[in-house]
């Protein structure tokens, strides 16, 4: 599906009903991303969400704007978006990589409608992200597997993956490369890439988010790391912070089991603080 925001055709797919939970998908990936590690933790849970997925512009089957110079403008499109899906709704935010750090622009913008934040892999501080970043370490290898590939997906797969199956792999394939292949890599670099800090820093807040929040970090994620994280924990009173080993910025994937039983509870901790905030008669 599309909806015009902006003047951008900004693709979309929603899944199921209920309370809306918001996906961004991080840095020229798409909403492959989002869907192929959330959709099993839905299809393990009785409550009912209505999951929302779209490709950012310049991102998979939504085109770029060049007036989209930098987050503040690309955060302009996201809550135009949810304001024309779920108008005046309360909503979860779930975001992953760069998409985390926009996510935590819409808290900024839409705090008291948003009932919980996943953040997973995100992006901490932009000006410092790269200063405690670890070396690539590959943890599990199946060298045979890796000569079966082309020489091009092979460069994509082990840049950054710490465990490289053929399982990984699999899900690579199908939740990552779409949109590494899609990506318009000018519009990204030019344009998007001209003023990736907020004008103003979305993590200098008065006070602490108060609705349920997971941070999932990897301990072996060469692209964001895990350290500078740790600075934004009191932003956050109803946080988990978790660090897994054997985990890279895909994590989602090489931790799929972990990740999915992680989900699982940060969304149980959102349903009973609802309730919660319901029988005190707060909403």
């Amino acid at each position: 599906m599309e909806i015009t925001v902006k003047g951008i055709p900004i693709y979309y797919e929603i899944c199921g009903s209920g309370t809306p939970v918001v996906m961004i998908h991080g840095w020229s990936v798409d909403h492959h991303l989002m869907k192929g590690c959330m959709e099993p933790v839905f299809e393990t849970m009785d409550t009912p969400w209505q999951r929302i997925y779209f490709d950012l512009p310049g991102m998979g089957k939504t085109p770029s704007a060049p007036w989209i110079d930098g987050s503040d403008r690309m955060l302009e499109v996201i809550l135009a978006l949810i304001d024309g899906l779920i108008p005046g709704q309360h909503f979860l935010v779930a975001g992953e990589s760069y998409g985390g750090y926009l996510a935590r622009g819409v808290i900024k913008a839409r705090e008291a409608l948003v009932d919980g934040l996943l953040l997973i892999c995100p992006t901490a501080i932009q000006e410092t992200r790269l200063d405690h970043l670890p070396a690539l370490e590959v943890l599990e290898r199946d060298e045979a597997f890796l000569e079966t590939l082309s020489e091009e997906h092979r460069k994509y797969f082990t840049g950054i993956n710490v465990v490289q199956t053929r399982r990984v792999w699999e899900r690579f394939a199908a939740d990552i490369l779409p949109g590494l292949e899609a990506a318009d890599y000018a519009f990204l670099e030019n344009s998007l890439g001209r003023h990736v800090p907020y004008a103003v820093n979305v993590d200098q807040v008065e006070k602490p988010y108060r609705q349920p929040t997971l941070f999932v970090m990897g301990r072996q994620d060469v692209a964001v790391g895990y350290h500078d994280h740790w600075q934004l924990i009191e932003n956050f009173s109803r946080a988990s912070f978790v660090i897994l080993d054997k985990a890279g910025h895909n994590l989602q994937i090489e931790q799929d089991v972990l990740f999915t039983a992680m989900v699982k509870e940060w969304l149980e901790r959102v349903q009973a603080e609802k309730a919660r905030l319901a029988a005190q008669g707060d909403q």
